[in-house]
């Protein structure tokens, strides 16, 4: 990919679009490094620029950064006051503002909501951490939040504007991820080591300092344990336990559900709970967690356990969540007689997609060696009592189709490069 160039990020530009001059705070959230602030700074304002916006109408504030390039001081609220208002001259046109990493700014949540309040000032902020979180949004700006979550770059994304076969580019998106910036380095140990600085000098630094936290080495050793446990059932006892195994520290279950949070707050990890889909109903505790991001995932195990099954899953379950929906894990529960007895079982599907009306069964197959692994794989979608679309994601590179039974097969790479959700 050429330097000079940009990946548009068209699903999250039409989310701006469709939300600008909507009267509410358009709050961009997601991990940092992620893309959130090119988001804003070029591709939606080359948008707005597009439109006819003067550049001299947007208002750029990156608190996140050296404020030397400003004549002011952008952390105090009077100054920062000062200098947008100033750069609002004329109530007839309308003006846009953006502000980068808003958590930095003390005591925020009035001086924006007061800008917004203006009919002919829009108003976009992006953050990374916990005074970001869905839940308190509406609070935060008084009911006048609209959060849109940014993630690293999906594997569509990865491919835009590369010269190379998506084959080949699978391999370092299986292995690296999908940072933005990793596009511009050129060897694997440049990667590896912005990818390990990540996690040290900024994600575990940032919750640390933020929440206070003692035992840095538990924290670092939970992070471990779900990056290893990436599509697997678990919970926090079994977490707590696989710490003093793994790692020889010594943690409680009520610290790993709070250190969880933290993570999740920083949006670093996200779960996925389990659906009992014929009783309609959540089983509670025992969850998955997939990392944001597959590359972080492998850096913060010093890329020793790359196991293509449970990579290739994360990447479905990211690519699910990056096409806006909601995603649960499924469980069938069967009852049948043998040998005179009733014997319990469940099995499980491994995503169910939900968006609005819309709902996906899928099932994510790395690997179909013989007809027994087939039975396996389906014996869940079979017993599905409704009608709505059932997949099987395949490893390989194969033509998509229908079996005698409705479940569509597809490779991977058709699955995530495709528009599957017409």
């Amino acid at each position: 990919m050429e330097r000079n160039e940009y990946i548009a990020r068209p699903t999250y530009l039409e989310k701006l679009i469709v939300r600008r001059d909507n009267g509410e705070v358009k709050v961009i959230t997601g991990p940092r490094r992620c893309g959130k602030s090119w988001l804003l700074s070029h591709i939606y304002r080359d948008y707005l620029v597009s439109q006819g916006v003067s550049p001299l109408n947007i208002i750029s504030i990156d608190f996140d950064k050296d404020d030397e390039k400003y004549d002011f001081d952008i952390l105090n609220i009077a100054d920062l006051k000062k200098h947008i208002y100033g750069r609002i001259t004329d109530d007839s046109q309308s003006y846009y503002v953006f502000f980068d990493e808003i958590q930095e700014l003390p005591d925020f949540e009035r001086f924006v909501n007061g800008l917004s309040s203006h009919d002919n000032i829009d108003v976009y902020v992006t953050g990374s951490n916990s005074r970001m979180l869905s839940s308190d949004i509406r609070t935060i700006f008084r009911g006048r939040g609209d959060e849109i979550q940014v993630y690293p770059l999906s594997f569509r994304e990865y491919c835009k504007n590369q010269q190379r076969h998506p084959r080949d580019l699978w391999r370092e998106y299986t292995t690296f991820g999908g940072m933005p910036r990793l596009l511009h380095y050129n060897n694997d140990e440049q990667k590896i080591e912005y990818l390990n600085r990540l996690w040290q000098k900024t994600y575990f630094d940032d919750v640390i300092e933020r929440y206070g936290i003692k035992n840095a080495n538990a924290l670092e050793g939970l992070a471990r344990c779900l990056c290893s446990s990436i599509g697997s059932l678990t919970n926090p006892s079994r977490l707590a336990n696989s710490i003093l195994s793994l790692q020889h520290v010594k943690i409680d279950s009520e610290t790993v559900v709070k250190y969880i949070t933290y993570l999740q707050d920083a949006y670093l990890f996200e779960s996925a709970e389990r659906y009992d889909v014929k009783g309609k109903r959540y089983f509670e505790s025992i969850k998955k967690y997939y990392s944001i991001d597959v590359g972080l995932r492998n850096a913060l195990l010093n890329f020793r356990q790359q196991e293509p099954t449970h990579i290739m899953e994360n990447i479905i379950f990211n690519h699910l969540k990056t096409m806006g929906f909601l995603v649960d894990v499924g469980v069938i529960e069967d009852r049948k007689m043998m040998n005179g007895k009733s014997t319990y079982t469940q099995r499980e599907i491994d995503f169910i997609a939900n968006k609005a009306s819309t709902r996906y069964y899928i099932q994510s197959a790395y690997s179909i060696p013989n007809e027994e692994k087939l039975q396996q794989e389906l014996a869940s979608l079979l017993k599905v009592p409704d009608s709505f679309k059932k997949i099987v994601v395949m490893g390989d590179d194969i033509v998509p189709y229908f079996d005698d039974n409705g479940i569509y097969f597809i490779g991977i790479m058709d699955f995530l490069l495709r528009d599957l959700w017409q």
